[in-house]
């Protein structure tokens, strides 16, 4: 019966199948409607449009491998095994269903539900907006026996489809499409793609299709990668826990329910923090939706009732779904007919009949897992009661920073030098490390935008630490108030007081140290305000470099070195004999000069912000017109969890074979 119902699939997947819309014109005026952006994320957006073609025909039971191709010239190509677009003439359009597809907005094989039950393509724009985003696109088809293929230049066809020959005994290639392109220049403002991007976005999307193999090659590099997991998601969630100390085996479940696919893996662990993502259709959707809803409602729900059924808790003491969230690991996947995602990105899933699959798909599920692992449920009940527990004191000691912020009379930090702006869009907190740094900072800035707020030594680290121990901590409690935004489920980033908070720490191993803290405190407790693009880190100079009355600033070693020849080749056009490099200490550099020294090149190495004077400090770091400052942004959520959990975490060993394996990177080492 099932190979009965395949057969007729393949036959039904012909040009009456793509349905036309309308043409590619908007696509070249606002690239951004339909990619995101026209920077590096929409750039790789082309990739994953054209690879959701593969991973589609995967889901539908016609590919088993998707191949990538990073080309040393700039082009990518993506291969699959799959059916091969259609290339028989399409009734409306009087051309080949090829030429429709790969010219045509919103033509596809996505809109009447027969050629794909469910689908992860850009409700059918994909392969047409990656096409109009090329400068030159190659589309070549191999099915019935015969390879097709047609060029375009930025979307318009160079020629017909044609019949290139036959498809060759030995041949590996037998079947499928392939799809060449070169991203427009005049487009994009950058066409360099990153292998590590692209190898994090499709080794995802192979845990998420377990019957596919992804491989990726990079010729510029000269690398192949190849990804197969066999066990899915629950390959996926023991890859996000490894470093971790679980506490039970993953829960798993794969349900469907009036058409909705349901497939949820659970784990919990000894962490504090929550690491949940959410798919639909193998599209990730980081602001989440209905199924997350449903996941939520069912979580809840579930652990309550078996809580208070085997007297854990009473029955006016219910757990919340924030008490559920202290060290889950989770990853809801579903496939749906006709997803409702808001927005093109694909953000946010709307459809509300998820909500309610999922919902008791989970539910039922969960009951059972839980009367049958007795032991496994005793372990994350008491995880979760601990977290209850732990938010009742987190709600006091917030309560203290709240009372301390507003109900006595609105009282800013004692260290903090406030700005006299009052349009948090122009205002920038400085966040300092140590008194000295923070006196240099404040004499040095602009009163009317700019904030300083110096931290005594190092913060707690959070990753280590409750909600209720963090907000013990005075220099958490003075950086909360600064902001104005409250902490956890009263966080609210509309009441953010500066839209630039900038982390200024000294270059040096403890400056580094707590950097990386404060990122820390920001990614588990702050995230919106760097998702908005708030958090930004100063980078000081390392060195002043000076002969006679001229000087500058180097940043890195090697600029350092590039200024250091650059003044020795014009000291000798000056006609000087002898040229030397001297280091000179803190306040040395206004001293006035011995004759011997002369003609020397002064090299000051700054290990510390309060070494500068605060005309310095502003000229290098806090002056808007010539300061340099990286804007914290979070590409990938997941590798950046792994990463702080790695660094952060209570696990001696992850750590240091982060160390060691990236030991090589580090050029100059502080001690």
């Amino acid at each position: 019966m099932a190979k009965e119902k395949t057969q007729k699939d393949k036959q039904q997947y012909g040009a009456a199948q793509i349905t036309v819309l309308e043409g590619l014109d908007p696509v070249r005026k606002r690239p951004g409607m339909y990619i995101g952006s026209t920077g590096e994320t929409g750039l790789h957006h082309l990739v994953w449009e054209v690879v959701d073609n593969g991973i589609d025909e995967a889901m539908a039971g016609h590919a088993t491998k998707v191949d990538v191709v990073l080309h040393s010239d700039g082009k990518v190509s993506v291969t699959d095994n799959g059916r091969g677009i259609p290339i028989d003439r399409h009734k409306v359009t009087k051309k080949s269903a090829l030429e429709t597809v790969m010219t045509k907005l919103h033509a596809g094989g996505k809109f009447d539900g027969q050629a794909y039950k469910v689908s992860g393509g850009l409700h059918g724009v994909g392969v047409s907006v990656v096409n109009a985003l090329s400068s030159w696109t190659r589309a070549e088809v191999r099915r019935d026996g015969f390879v097709y293929a047609q060029e375009y230049v930025i979307g318009k066809p160079k020629h017909a489809v044609k019949k290139i020959g036959k498809i060759s005994r030995g041949d590996t290639f037998v079947r499928g499409t392939r799809i060449t392109f070169e991203p427009d220049a005049s487009v994009f403002e950058t066409t360099e793609f990153k292998l590590k991007t692209v190898i994090e976005h499709l080794r995802q999307q192979a845990y998420l299709t377990p019957s596919t193999r992804i491989n990726i090659t990079d010729e510029r590099v000269g690398q192949t990668f190849g990804y197969f997991f066999e066990g899915g998601i629950v390959s996926y969630i023991k890859q996000i826990n490894r470093h971790k100390i679980v506490k039970h085996e993953p829960l798993y479940v794969n349900k469907t329910l009036e058409d909705v696919q349901v497939e949820v893996a659970i784990q919990y662990t000894d962490e504090f923090s929550e690491t949940l993502l959410s798919f639909a259709n193998n599209i990730y959707t980081p602001e989440g939706g209905m199924h997350l809803t449903g996941f939520r409602t069912a979580l809840t729900r579930s652990i309550n009732k078996y809580a208070t059924k085997n007297n854990y808790v009473k029955e006016n003491e219910k757990l919340t779904s924030d008490d559920m969230r202290e060290g889950l690991t989770a990853i809801i996947a579903v496939k749906l007919p006709n997803p409702q995602f808001e927005g093109q990105t694909k953000g946010k899933l709307g459809n509300p009949e998820v909500r309610t699959a999922v919902e008791q798909v989970l539910g039922e599920a969960l009951e059972i897992y839980l009367e049958e692992h007795p032991k496994d449920a005793q372990k994350v009940i008491e995880k979760v009661i601990l977290a209850s527990k732990a938010r009742i004191a987190a709600r006091a000691a917030r309560e203290s920073v709240i009372r301390k912020g507003v109900l006595e009379g609105l009282s800013l930090p004692g260290k903090l030098a406030d700005c006299s702006e009052s349009d948090p869009s122009k205002c920038e907190l400085f966040i300092v490390e140590g008194d000295s740094a923070g006196g240099s900072a404040k004499q040095g800035r602009s009163r009317k935008t700019q904030a300083i707020l110096p931290l005594r030594g190092k913060i707690l680290n959070v990753e280590r630490a409750r909600l209720d121990k963090m907000l013990a901590n005075n220099e958490i409690k003075n950086l909360i108030i600064a902001m104005g935004t409250g902490i956890s489920e009263q966080f609210d980033i509309q009441k953010l007081r500066y839209h630039h908070i900038v982390i200024m720490t000294d270059a040096d191993v403890d400056g580094a140290h707590i950097r990386t803290l404060l990122l820390t405190l920001y990614y588990r407790y702050f995230n919106d305000i760097i998702k908005q693009g708030h958090l930004y880190i100063a980078q000081p100079p390392l060195f002043k470099i000076s002969f006679g009355k001229s000087f500058e600033y180097a940043y890195t070693d090697d600029q350092k070195d590039k200024i250091l020849e650059k003044m020795k080749k014009n000291v000798k056009i000056g006609k000087e004999k002898k040229v030397e490099v001297q280091e000179i200490g803190v306040g040395e550099e206004n001293a006035p000069p011995q004759p011997e020294k002369m003609k020397a090149i002064n090299l000051q190495r700054y290990k510390g912000l309060g070494e500068m004077n605060p005309e310095q400090l502003w000229d290098t770091t806090m002056n808007p017109e010539t300061r340099r400052m990286y804007q914290v942004k979070i590409e990938d959520a997941e590798v950046a969890s792994d990463i702080f959990e790695t660094l952060m975490g209570n696990e001696v060993g992850p750590r240091k074979k982060y160390i060691i394996t990236h030991s090589r990177l580090v050029k100059n080492l502080d001690i």
